[in-house]
């Protein structure tokens, strides 16, 4: 079996599962265990991916694959899936939207972290601002191509924003998303009843 560090609040460990789902894989990977930190570093993930960050992947030949995007890819080409577009625009389309995705989720983690990870006195209050500035400007980027999304995790890049948009429910709350962005709201309602995205969320 495929070996997957794990971490049932990482979006981008999500990102990979809902992959998994959608792709039937599930039953191949083995989940193991794994706490992940930006100071506190896990030797064991560190194991399969020198970073020591999750998801790290290990399939079953013993390649140590590492950050969601290459797994995701590992995983749709293993299942010949048609998760990520192989070519012509679709293609583009379909990683813009997922690096849209994954970025949004990186600005509000790094908003996060310092909060939960630096101590009081050293934190810094315009970083974390200048971060969710990053998530708010995505939110109304997302608002403007959310007309075309399909409302079913059929696509890699519609995968991320789904998990970066759980990933703001999970841990910001108080940011209140919905409330600006209305037309994203209503498409993630359904997207996000999905039974893959349902059996992967955050707790």
């Amino acid at each position: 079996m495929m070996q997957l560090f794990y971490a049932t609040t990482s979006a981008y460990v999500r990102k990979v599962m809902v992959t998994a789902h959608c792709l039937g894989l599930t039953n191949e990977i083995e989940l193991l265990d794994s706490a992940a930190h930006p100071v506190e570093r896990d030797e064991r993930i560190a194991i399969v991916n020198p970073l020591a960050k999750v998801p790290a992947l290990r399939t079953e030949q013993g390649a140590c694959l590492y950050d969601s995007r290459v797994i995701c890819e590992y995983l749709n080409a293993r299942a010949k899936g048609d998760l990520i577009p192989s070519q012509g625009d679709a293609r583009w389309l379909s990683l813009s939207r997922q690096a849209l995705g994954d970025g949004l989720i990186d600005a509000a983690l790094l908003a996060r972290y310092e909060y939960s990870a630096r101590p009081l006195e050293k934190q810094w209050q315009g970083w974390a601002d200048a971060q969710l500035k990053k998530v708010h400007a995505a939110l109304r980027e997302i608002e403007c191509q959310v007309a075309g999304f399909s409302t079913q995790p059929d696509d890699v890049g519609l995968i991320a924003i789904g998990c970066a948009l759980g990933y703001l429910d999970f841990r910001f709350d108080v940011l209140n998303w919905r409330a600006n962005h209305p037309l994203t709201a209503a498409w993630f309602a359904q997207f996000d009843a999905h039974p893959a995205m349902a059996a992967t969320r955050p707790h």
